[in-house]
C-alpha cells in the first residue's frame, strides 16, 4: 500500500467577469439537489467512496454529517438517505481523492498562494504530510511529526501561558474538545476562542441569565407538532436544509410557520423533498404561511410590538392569551415588562421594521391564538450590536405564554457547525464556570487558571498588538472567519508560531506566523484504526442536545495523517513533559478513557461509554424543557426590559448584512453558484433593492468599491458587482467572508462580543479601475 493515495487536482480560480445572474428560485431541493449531490461526490471521491459514505451518514454506528448540527429523530423512523445537498457537498470535500503533497507545496510559494482565492485553495485537496515554513522562507516543506511536536513544545515553553491561544472549529468532536481544553488549562490559560464566539455567542449570553441554559429547549418532535413556528434571521434551504422537512411536517399536522427575514429565500417558500414523488416531480410543500420582509436589525422592534399586542389582547379577553399560572410560579420581572409594553410608538416600529402595522397585528393574532409556539433563529439575529437584547425579547414572548416545558414549544437557536454545541458542553469556552474548573481539577490533579481568556475578537486584538506568541488552530480558518480581515491577517503574521491542525489548505496557512506548522488530520469519514485496541469512534452533540457516535470507515488519503486526539496528546506531552499529571497517552490510545474522564466532569454524561453505544446515543438534561426548571440567579425565568434599538444608516448609506451562498459552508466553498438566489460564476456581489439601486445613481451590474463607516473610520472592499435584487428597502447583502473586511473590529454585539456581520453601514463608489479608464 502506498503512503499517499489520490491525485493532484488542476483547479481554475474565480474569474469575477464570468458572473451570471438569473431570477431567484421559488423552491428548495427537488431533483436538482439530488443531481448536484451525486455530481459533487463522484467528482471528488469517486463512486466507491461516495456511495459508502452517503449510505452511512447520520445512521446508527455511522458518520455524523459534517455539514450542520440539525438533528435526526431519536424516536421514529430514520430515512435511508438522512442528509441534504449541502451535507453531500461537505462529505465530498472530505472524501476527495485530490491530494496536496509536499511536491504541491514546493510548486506553490506563499507569494503565489496569497493571491489565490479560498475556493482554489480548498479545492486543491487533502493535505498528506506535516509541513513547516520558517521566517524568511517562501515555501512550506515537509517535517517529521516528532520534530513538529518538539518545535511546538519549544515555542510554548519559551513564553507565558497568557501569550498562547488555542482556537477551535465547531466540527471538532467532543472527545477532542475535552482534551484540547484540558491541554490549555493544564498549561495555565483559558484562551480558548472558538467559532461560537462569531455566531451564537449572543444566544448563550441572552439565554443563560433568562432561562438558565445557553442552548435550545426543543426536540425535533416539538417542531413537527408545534402550533406556530417563527423562523427568524435564517435561511434553512441552504444552511440546514433538513429543517425544511420538519417545517413541512409541522404544517401537515396543522401548525403554521412565520418566516421573518430581509431576503425572500427559496427555502422559506417551498420545499421539494427529493425522497418523495411530490418532491421529485410535483409541486412540493409550502413552508411558510406568512413572510415578513423585515429590515436588517429591526427584529427587536417587531418582538416588542408583538409583546404589546399579546398584553392588549389579554386585557380584552382575560385568561385567554397569557399563561398567568406559569408567570406567577416560574418567572420574575413580569410587572416591569408589562409596564414597559403598555404603550407603543407604531410609527417608530414601522420605521424600524419596514413592516406595516397591519402586517404585525396579523402575526399578533396568530401568536395570541397559539398554545404551543417555537421561535427559531440564527445569525440574522445574533450579529448586531443589540443582538443580546433582541434575543431576550424572544424569550419574553415565549415566557408570557408559558412556552417552556410543554410539547411543541420553546426556544430554538439553530446552530451551524455540526458540533459547535458539543464543543461548548465539553469545555471549549474562554469564560469557564467555577464548578467546571473544580471538577476538572479534581479529576486530573491540576490547577486550572481562573482568569478569563480571549474570545475570537479579543484574540484578534491581542495578535494585532503583538501579544500572542503561539496560536494553535484546531480546524477552522480564523483569517477568513473573523471580522476586520486586514487586522486579522496582520495579527497572524506577527505571531511567533502558528499551528494549524487541518485537512485542506486555507487562507490562514498563507498569512501565517513567523514560523508555521500544518498538521494534517483525519476527517470525520476516515477510518481511525491505528490504536492498540483497534478502530476508535468519537461523539458529537447536535442542536437539540442529543449526543451520538460518529465513526469513519473510509481509507485515509495518506498514511501520514494522525487523528485529532493523538495530535492533542502528543502536543501536550511535548509541552508539559512526560511526567505531567494527565495520562495523555492513555486517552490517545483508547477514546473510552477520554469519555470516562468526561463523565465525571460534564453533568449529564454519566455512564458515557455505555450510553453512547445506544442506537441513537442519549439526550443531555435540559431543565427548562424537561421540568420547567430555570437555573438562573433567582431559580426562575426572567423577563427583561430594554429600550428599543435598531440600525439607522447615515444619509447615503445602506445597512449591509453578510450571508452564505448555496455552494458554501462558512469559509469552505464547494463551488461558485448560489443557485437559489440566481447568482453563479462569482461571489463579489452586492444584492440591492432596485429602488435603492436607482437612488445610488448606479445601475445593475456596475462595478463598485464598497466603503463601510464606523465611528468615523472607513473600511474598503474593492471590485463588487451591484445586483438588483428584492431585498428589504434600505438594506443590502453580500457574501461572507468577502465582505468581512468591511466589519470594523470594534463593531460587535454588546455583552457577547460577536462581530457585527449584520450591521455594516456602507456606501458605494465607482471601482478604481473604472475611474482609471473613464
Amino acid at each position: 500500500m502506498s503512503d499517499v493515495r489520490g491525485k493532484v487536482a488542476q483547479i481554475t480560480d474565480i474569474d469575477e467577469d464570468q458572473l451570471s445572474v438569473s431570477a431567484p428560485k421559488s423552491y428548495a431541493a427537488g431533483l436538482k439537489a439530488v443531481q448536484v449531490s451525486f455530481d459533487r461526490g463522484l467528482t471528488q471521491g469517486g463512486v466507491s467512496r461516495t456511495v459508502r459514505s452517503m449510505l452511512r451518514v447520520n445512521q446508527p454506528d455511522g458518520i455524523d454529517c459534517p455539514g450542520c448540527a440539525w438533528p435526526e429523530s431519536t424516536t421514529g423512523h430514520r430515512k435511508k438517505i438522512e442528509f441534504c445537498e449541502n451535507g453531500a457537498k461537505a462529505l465530498a470535500e472530505e472524501n476527495t481523492q485530490r491530494v496536496v503533497t509536499p511536491q504541491w507545496w514546493a510548486e506553490h510559494p506563499i507569494s503565489e498562494l496569497q493571491t489565490r482565492t479560498e475556493y482554489w485553495l480548498g479545492q486543491s485537496g487533502r493535505i498528506t504530510h506535516p509541513m513547516i515554513i520558517r521566517e524568511g522562507e517562501d515555501h512550506y516543506r515537509p517535517i517529521s511529526w516528532q520534530e513538529a511536536f518538539e518545535i511546538i513544545g519549544e515555542h510554548v515553553r519559551a513564553t507565558t501561558p497568557q501569550r498562547c491561544v488555542f482556537y477551535t472549529s465547531g466540527r471538532t468532536a467532543n472527545e477532542t474538545a475535552f482534551m484540547y481544553q484540558l491541554l490549555a488549562r493544564s498549561l495555565g490559560t483559558n484562551n480558548l476562542p472558538d467559532c461560537s464566539n462569531m455566531c451564537h455567542e449572543s444566544s448563550g449570553t441572552a439565554l443563560n441569565p433568562t432561562i438558565g441554559i445557553g442552548k435550545g429547549t426543543v426536540s425535533l418532535e416539538d417542531l413537527e407538532n408545534s402550533e406556530l413556528i417563527f423562523v427568524v434571521g435564517q435561511n434553512p434551504g441552504t444552511n440546514h436544509p433538513r429543517m425544511l422537512g420538519a417545517l413541512a411536517e409541522c404544517r401537515k399536522n396543522g401548525g403554521k410557520v412565520v418566516a421573518v427575514n430581509p431576503l425572500p429565500e427559496a427555502g422559506l417558500m417551498k420545499f421539494k423533498d427529493p425522497q418523495t414523488p411530490k418532491g421529485l416531480i410535483g409541486d412540493g410543500d409550502r413552508i411558510s404561511d406568512e413572510f415578513l420582509q423585515i429590515k436588517v436589525g429591526g427584529d427587536q422592534a417587531l418582538f416588542q410590538a408583538l409583546g404589546h399586542l399579546l398584553l392588549k389582547k389579554e386585557e380584552e379577553n382575560p385568561g385567554t392569551v397569557l399563561d398567568a399560572e406559569f408567570i406567577a410560579s416560574s418567572t420574575t420581572g413580569f410587572e416591569e415588562y408589562r409596564s414597559a409594553r403598555q404603550q407603543l410608538d407604531w410609527d417608530e416600529v414601522e420605521l424600524a421594521t419596514g413592516l406595516t402595522r397591519e402586517e404585525i397585528e396579523h402575526i399578533g393574532d396568530l401568536l395570541a391564538a397559539s398554545k404551543a409556539t417555537i421561535f427559531c433563529w440564527a445569525l440574522g439575529i445574533t450579529q448586531q450590536p443589540h443582538s443580546v437584547d433582541t434575543i431576550k425579547e424572544i424569550i419574553n414572548l415565549l415566557l408570557v405564554q408559558g412556552n417552556f416545558g410543554k410539547p411543541g414549544a420553546g426556544a430554538c437557536p439553530v446552530r451551524g457547525h455540526s458540533n459547535v454545541q458539543g464543543d461548548r458542553t465539553f469545555g471549549i469556552w474562554e469564560k469557564p464556570k467555577e464548578w467546571f474548573l473544580q471538577k476538572l481539577d479534581a479529576e486530573f490533579g491540576i490547577v486550572s487558571p481562573r482568569e478569563h481568556g480571549y474570545d475570537s475578537t479579543e484574540a484578534m486584538n491581542a495578535m494585532a498588538d503583538g501579544e500572542v506568541d503561539v496560536f494553535v488552530s484546531l480546524g477552522g480558518n480564523l483569517a477568513m472567519a473573523n471580522s476586520d480581515t486586514e487586522v486579522m491577517e496582520e495579527g497572524l503574521k506577527k505571531t511567533g508560531l502558528t499551528v494549524h491542525i487541518s485537512t485542506k489548505p486555507n487562507r490562514s496557512h498563507v498569512v501565517h506566523g513567523k514560523t508555521s506548522l500544518i498538521l494534517p488530520t483525519l476527517g470525520r469519514s476516515d477510518r481511525d484504526d491505528k490504536h492498540p485496541g483497534g478502530a476508535q469512534f468519537l461523539s458529537v452533540e447536535n442542536s437539540m442536545s442529543v449526543v451520538s457516535s460518529t465513526k469513519g470507515r473510509l481509507e485515509p488519503v495518506s498514511d501520514h495523517l494522525l487523528a485529532e486526539p493523538v495530535i492533542i496528546a502528543r502536543m501536550a506531552e511535548a509541552i508539559l513533559g512526560a511526567d505531567h499529571a494527565v495520562d495523555w497517552k492513555a486517552m490517545a490510545e483508547d477514546y473510552d478513557v477520554i469519555r470516562d474522564h468526561a463523565s465525571r466532569v460534564i453533568p449529564g454524561t454519566e455512564n458515557f461509554n455505555e450510553r453512547i453505544r445506544n442506537k441513537y446515543g442519549f439526550v443531555l438534561p435540559n431543565p427548562p424543557r424537561d421540568r420547567r426548571a430555570f437555573a438562573t440567579a433567582t431559580g426562575k425565568a426572567a423577563f427583561t426590559v430594554r429600550d428599543l434599538e435598531y440600525l439607522v444608516p447615515p444619509k447615503g448609506h445602506l445597512v449591509l448584512q453578510t450571508m452564505r451562498s448555496h455552494d458554501q459552508y462558512n469559509t469552505t466553498f464547494y463551488g461558485l453558484d448560489d443557485r437559489y438566489r440566481g447568482i453563479s460564476g462569482g461571489r463579489r456581489v452586492i444584492l440591492i433593492h432596485p429602488e435603492d439601486l436607482e437612488e445610488t445613481g448606479f445601475q445593475d451590474r456596475d462595478l463598485v468599491d464598497v466603503v463601510s463607516v464606523f465611528r468615523g473610520e472607513e473600511r474598503r472592499a474593492e471590485r463588487f458587482r451591484l445586483v438588483s435584487y428584492p431585498t428589504a428597502r434600505g438594506c443590502a447583502a453580500a457574501y461572507y467572508p468577502e465582505a468581512n473586511a468591511l466589519v470594523h473590529r470594534d463593531l460587535v454585539a454588546r455583552e457577547s462580543n460577536t462581530p457585527g456581520f449584520k450591521a455594516m453601514m456602507v456606501r458605494f463608489e465607482p471601482a478604481k479601475e473604472v475611474l482609471a479608464t473613464a
